[in-house]
């Protein structure tokens, strides 16, 4: 095992004591109470199962038999979500020839960051993540299930729901995904596409069609964003089915997954010695899950919901471990935007077990986890496939003439995981580089001050921004307005980038987990509304960006620094319409960046 994993993971067990102890004290406590539904009066189990067949009311009246909670984010009018639709319906036959029942327990909220983006609702999106956590244990407080089937995909979604389910962490859980629909147009042209509208050499209707070329059928987005870099993370800490995260939506490979996974749930749920979640998911497995990120280049988004996840657990991670381990991890892929391919092409290209199995045979990641297949992610070196119409694991191969998507760690894309810590004066921000250019590392250019993104986007139209700068777009951070991601920035920026204008972009906000071209220190904490120094930069300011040195500096002395007065800013149109007047409590109560941007404390710390 490479010494800076150990070093790492033994911190965080070291730093994670107290919090662990009381989170696996309450699992234990609730485990022994057994079966839950054996605990219910006969009012309350008459409820419960009033409205099932008869078939599963005597299954469910004798108390014997695994009762399984389905939970799901299905709506139809999201592409990633649509699939799910059949879901509950298979998994409820294949737990009946099992001897087993199980119930729809709840759907939670899905919304698409893709519809949101650049508009009111993105503000509630980060938020939704928290509140698909609480909605989930609503659904499980019903006290019928022996364990859960957790069904979602997209970015706020999966997050919500693993919160959720380590909330009753004693009981056993599979994720089941939807899959990716199938390759559309490049996203490469669909990016060149997108800079052409912003530059105005193209009209609407070029626009649509690009992006409806792109986003056409059923199931995930392909690009390797937030939504994929989920089902990533469900593979690689062990709670999907092997090779499991990238088989496409609609195929006859998918429902034979699907099944197979709640046939995984029964025998878990079923195992004298059965694991909850909770348990099974530790200090490694949430190292395992960085390692992941960082080894395919994923989202920047999940700087705060693995956090939000781990914390969930009583588990402290904190963006210093991504960074030292970003210093040891070598990147294995290139999927948009790191490169042209999409999670099609790298699924076809032996996908995450080969890259589980390169870290492995590496000593780059923990082997001794508990997943949901045993005990070793040595089972998550195997692809699955159909022969003659039943499915089977095979060993996956890395193929030479995939080498420009997945390589191995002997010749890697590079030898750095690809995400950052900057410092210094203005405060602590995360910065995603595995998408930058070697030349967009240094920039020192005066300050663009906005308050928003459309603020910039009036300027680049005006041709105000024609030249070197580094953007500052501020009062986005949590408490703000919900930490919605900006968008909207890089189609401008990027396009001034290529014109050869050096430019920068620094936020308390976040970015797409798609982004990575421009180089941009996110998630800026303190954030401008908390006092942060980023309300006191004023436009001109000059700003030094060195990431090879790991800062972001003010360049001014700190007696300026310290004699100059915030800039304010009117808040108040983002305290309503959309919804976001019941939000008002989210935005008073919710933790810094750096802290997942959670509601939620850690356990033992409750009010």
């Amino acid at each position: 095992m490479n010494s800076v994993i150990s070093s790492v993971t033994q911190r965080i067990i070291e730093r994670s004591k107290p919090y662990r102890q009381v989170y696996l004290q309450r699992l234990d406590e609730a485990a022994s109470k057994g079966v839950q539904r054996r605990v219910l009066g006969c009012s309350n189990l008459a409820h419960g199962f009033a409205a099932c067949p008869n078939t599963d009311k005597a299954v469910l009246a004798a108390a014997d038999a695994p009762n399984i909670a389905i939970i799901s984010a299905y709506n139809d009018m999201l592409s990633a979500h649509q699939p799910l639709q059949a879901y509950p319906e298979i998994i409820k036959q294949t737990l009946r020839e099992a001897g087993a029942c199980a119930q729809f327990a709840g759907g939670v909220p899905a919304m698409c960051d893709g519809v949101t983006q650049s508009q009111p609702g993105m503000e509630l999106s980060l938020f939704s993540r928290d509140c698909i956590a609480q909605s989930t244990a609503i659904a499980l407080a019903h006290n019928m299930f022996d364990g859960a089937a957790y069904l979602g995909v997209c970015d706020k979604i999966v997050p919500g729901l693993l919160i959720g389910a380590l909330s009753f962490g004693h009981l056993p859980a599979v994720f089941i995904p939807a899959g990716p629909m199938l390759s559309g147009i490049s996203n490469a042209e669909k990016a060149r596409v997108r800079q052409d509208f912003a530059r105005g050499l193209v009209g609407t209707q070029a626009l649509l069609r690009s992006e409806a070329a792109s986003y056409h059928s059923p199931g995930t987005c392909t690009f390797y964003g937030t939504a994929n870099s989920n089902q990533m993370l469900m593979e690689i800490m062990g709670l999907h089915l092997p090779g499991s995260s990238f088989v496409n939506a609609g195929t006859s490979l998918r429902e034979s997954l699907t099944r197979a996974a709640a046939k995984q749930l029964h025998v878990l749920v079923s195992n004298d010695s059965k694991i909850g979640v909770g348990r099974m998911l530790d200090e490694k497995s949430l190292v395992n899950a960085i390692i992941g990120l960082l080894a395919t280049g994923g989202s920047s988004n999940h700087t705060l919901h693995l956090v939000a996840m781990a914390r969930a657990a009583g588990i402290v991670i904190n963006w210093q471990d991504f960074h030292d381990l970003s210093e040891v991890i070598p990147l294995l892929t290139r999927m948009y935007p790191n490169g042209d391919a999409d999670v099609n092409h790298f699924h076809a290209a032996g996908g995450m077990p080969v890259v589980i199995r390169e870290l492995l045979e590496n000593g780059l990641l923990h082997q001794d986890v508990d997943t949901i297949m045993g005990k070793g992610l040595e089972h998550y070196t195997r692809l699955p496939l159909l022969e003659n119409g039943q499915l089977v694991w095979v060993e996956a191969a890395m193929q030479d003439s995939c080498r420009h998507i997945v390589s191995s760690v002997a010749r890697p894309f590079s030898t750095h995981g690809g995400l950052s810590i900057l410092g210094g004066n203005i405060g602590k921000s995360v910065i995603k580089t595995s998408a930058l250019k070697p030349e967009h590392y240094f920039i020192e250019a005066p300050a663009e001050v906005f308050d928003s993104q459309e603020a910039l986007q009036i300027a680049y139209k005006q041709g105000l921004l024609n030249k070197d700068f580094i953007a500052v777009i501020r009062y986005q951070g949590p408490k703000a307005n919900g930490m919605p991601e900006l968008h909207g920035l890089l189609p401008a920026l990027g396009a001034l980038q290529d014109e050869g204008f050096r430019v920068a972009i620094i936020t308390d906000g976040r970015m797409s987990g798609a982004s990575g071209k421009v180089a941009s220190a996110i998630h800026m904490t303190p954030e401008a509304s908390e006092g942060g120094v980023l309300a006191k930069i004023r436009t001109g300011d000059p700003i030094r960006m060195d990431i090879a040195r790991g800062t972001v500096e003010l360049l001014l002395d700190a007696e300026t620094l310290a004699q100059r007065e915030t800039s304010p800013s009117d808040l108040s149109h983002h305290q309503f319409a959309m919804g976001r007047e019941l939000f008002g409590m989210f935005r008073n109560i919710v933790s810094g960046a750096e802290q997942g941007a959670s509601l939620f404390t850690l356990p033992g710390q409750e009010v």
